[in-house]
């Protein structure tokens, strides 16, 4: 699994000109998810993303968690996060999951946030999504596992 991970005030999630589902303060984070992901990957993953020290404390220091500063999660499926860019000019998405994997490995994922108290939003899996946000830091990390 791949991850993308920026630490927002809020994030929203748009389908057809409806909006599906939005966060207040917390993480948006972009999944990817590849052929060789597992459960059991996705939900060590989210355990990591749960305890992720990236909040401010009381010096401004990264020291606080999502689940120490009781932040939400918004979840948007993104396989592009597979992109091969090493020959030519269109990506190959060879390595991304197929439907089949994807969508209970990203359940996974999703129930393993949960079970760490966290509260969670999702993006519609394989539908065009106009997701917007407001990037606080703005801090962006990478998680892959």
């Amino acid at each position: 699994m791949r991850l993308v991970i920026q630490r927002v005030s809020s994030a929203a999630v748009t389908v057809s000109g409806e909006r599906i589902a939005g966060i207040g303060a917390g993480l948006l984070v972009l999944a990817g998810v590849g052929k060789d992901d597992n459960d059991e990957a996705a939900r060590r993953l989210a355990r990591k993303v749960a305890a992720l020290r990236i909040f401010g404390d009381d010096d401004g220091r990264m020291n606080r968690s999502l689940t120490d500063v009781g932040g939400e999660v918004l979840v948007v499926s993104q396989f592009t996060l597979y992109a091969d860019t090493k020959k030519g000019y269109r990506p190959s998405f060879v390595e991304a999951a197929r439907p089949e994997l994807a969508v209970p490995v990203l359940e996974a994922f999703v129930a393993g946030l949960q079970s760490a108290g966290v509260e969670v939003a999702e993006g519609r899996f394989g539908a065009r999504m106009e997701v917007s946000l407001v990037n606080d830091g703005p801090v962006t990390i990478l998680l892959e596992g």
